[in-house]
This record gives structure tokens, C-alpha cells and sequence, in this order.
């Protein structure tokens, strides 16, 4: 018979009238919910049910929703004139040597809509070989890093339909790209974006799915590009380079409500595993969800995580993401 899954329930504070549900899982429950870190296997339909009634309360009393800004540092060049933007979060971003740049750096881009209202982003930067910057994008930002020929190539969920790009470099370089989304509108789209290595992950379970079961999306099972154009399932995409240190990264789920093959409801929560980096310390993310008409919505999550002894649970936050309502068409 399996083990009773040990559950902790932890009450916190918030900046804001939300309500955030967070629960801790033992390491021993949350193998049993993600696995030893393999791919979701399908049919694969943890006990996750059962659950100790008896559970004891952690009172964590340093988990706050706020309305301020990140800090940062990265110099962003101007777009042309005729480009209308969004405002883009304040993430910090860590002091960094600026590259070395002995001649007039000609840095260009150009962006391109792709399936599934997903945006085609190429770089060229031939005198910035391997160098890192920030892309911005209607409030989300991330880093990477050019390759060694000055080039980067990637796709990226577009959050406007007027989408404008921003690539940074920390020396004042840098480009503009836009290009024009059509699709946008049939797609559900939530980002959560932070700095470092927090182990902050979106979770989302699709019309009734388990952990672990068909139907359960998260960077370990981040579902399929054809699959969210055909309508069958949502993707999460996966941004930001972690070879960088201290750098940004993003995370967005999607889901083509429009081609929708099911009705029902998208259960959306917010996760990270206490680790050696983060047990102890105050973390931080960001989450921008799109709603109707293209108005975007933003809170900020500033969370002490347990101390070390913790190490291996998981941290839940039910609430911090609205659960999405699809309907069949």
C-alpha cells in the first residue's frame, strides 16, 4: 500500500487582497508526484489523493504579493520612433563586465510570426561573439547569449499583437525588432519570470489531470507545438540561459482555447523545490498573465523560503495564477 503523502500547510502574508493557497510536500511525496526527474510517463497516475489530515502547520510568515518593480542595471537602446512598446518589469539584472568593443558594432534583428501565435527572433551581432544580453518583450524579459559567431536564433511567445522586441546588450548595443501576431487572440498565455536559480516552475494540469498523468504540463513534460496548434493540449516554453550566471529566466505556458478539442478547466499553480541555492533566502518572480483584449495582468511574489533542513520539499502556490475556463468550439 502506498505511503500517506505528508503535506504542510504554510500560512503567509500578502501584500494585496489575494488569496494564495501554498502547501509544503515532503521530498518522499513529491518523488512519488514528479518522479526522480524523468518525463512524465503516460497513463502514470500517482496517488495524490491521499492525504494526512493530521498534518502540522508551518507558519511562514514572509510570503508577500507586491506592487513594486525590479531594479536593473542593462542600458536598453531606444526603439524607432514609429514602434509603440510595453512597459517592460525592472528584473534585476547582475553587474557584469562590459565586452570589450574596439569598433562600431553593427547590431541587427528581425522577427517573424511562427505558428501557434509564437514569434521567429534572429539576431546578428558579428562583433559581440558570445556575449550575453536581455530580450524584452511587452513586460517579460530574459537572458542569452550570442553564439560564437555573434548570432541568436529562437522563438518566443508573443504577449501583444503589435509585437516589439528589445535586445539589450550591457554595453549600450543593441536592436529593435517587430512584427504584427494575428494568432494571439486564440491563444490563453501566462508568464512567470525570474532571476537565478529559485527552481520556480509553473504547473499546469489540463481537464482534470493528476500529477504526473496525460494532461500534466511543466518543464518536464512541456507538451507539444503541434498538439497546441491542433487544439489538443497546451506548451510551456522554457526562456533564458542557464549556463549565464545570476541571470533571467521565463517561463510561459499556452493554450489554444480558441481550437480547444475539450471543454473544462486548466488548473494552474506556481512550484519550487527547496534547494541548497535557495533554502534560506528570500526569492522573488514575477507573473504576467494576458487576458482578454490583450490587457495584461501583473503581480510580483516575494517568498522566504524554509531553511535547509527542508531541503527536497516543495513549495505550491495554488492561487497566484487564475485557473483557466475553456469551452469547447
Amino acid at each position: 500500500m502506498r505511503h500517506i503523502k505528508e503535506m504542510l500547510t504554510v500560512v503567509g502574508t500578502l501584500g494585496c487582497a489575494i488569496g494564495i493557497g501554498f502547501v509544503m510536500q515532503s521530498s518522499d511525496a513529491a518523488q512519488s508526484r514528479y518522479g526522480n526527474g524523468e518525463k512524465a510517463i503516460e497513463g502514470l497516475t500517482p496517488a495524490v489523493a491521499e492525504v494526512d489530515r493530521n498534518d502540522a502547520l508551518l507558519d511562514v510568515q514572509e510570503i508577500e504579493l507586491t506592487s513594486a518593480e525590479f531594479e536593473t542595471n542593462v542600458i536598453v537602446p531606444a526603439a524607432d520612433s514609429q514602434v509603440t512598446t510595453g512597459s517592460a518589469p525592472k528584473l534585476a539584472e547582475p553587474n557584469v563586465p562590459e565586452p570589450s568593443v574596439s569598433t562600431a558594432c553593427a547590431v541587427t534583428a528581425q522577427a517573424r510570426a511562427v505558428a501557434a501565435a509564437m514569434v521567429n527572433l534572429n539576431l546578428n551581432a558579428s562583433c559581440l561573439p558570445g556575449e550575453r544580453m536581455t530580450v524584452h518583450h511587452n513586460g517579460m524579459i530574459f537572458t542569452e547569449t550570442t553564439s560564437d559567431t555573434g548570432t541568436l536564433n529562437i522563438t518566443v511567445p508573443a504577449l501583444a499583437k503589435e509585437a516589439v522586441f528589445i535586445i539589450a546588450f550591457s554595453n549600450g548595443e543593441g536592436a529593435v525588432a517587430q512584427t504584427k501576431v494575428e494568432e494571439l487572440e486564440d491563444f490563453d498565455r501566462v508568464v512567470l519570470q525570474w532571476r537565478g536559480q529559485t527552481g520556480f516552475q509553473i504547473h499546469a494540469r489540463e481537464f482534470g489531470a493528476d500529477y504526473g498523468s496525460n494532461g500534466h504540463i511543466w518543464a518536464d513534460a512541456p507538451g507539444d507545438l503541434a498538439d497546441a496548434v491542433t487544439g489538443r493540449s497546451g506548451m510551456i516554453i522554457e526562456l533564458g540561459n542557464s549556463d549565464v550566471p545570476d541571470a533571467l529566466f521565463a517561463e510561459v505556458y499556452s493554450f489554444p482555447k480558441v481550437a480547444a478539442s475539450q471543454s473544462g478547466e486548466i488548473v494552474l499553480s506556481v512550484e519550487t523545490e527547496v534547494n541548497a541555492v535557495n533554502c534560506g533566502q528570500e526569492i522573488e518572480a514575477q507573473s504576467l498573465e494576458v487576458s482578454a483584449g490583450g490587457r495584461m495582468k501583473t503581480q510580483n511574489l516575494s517568498l522566504s523560503v524554509p531553511d535547509c533542513d527542508a531541503i527536497g520539499n516543495f513549495l505550491v502556490l495554488n492561487n497566484l495564477l487564475q485557473d483557466l475556463k475553456v469551452a469547447r468550439n
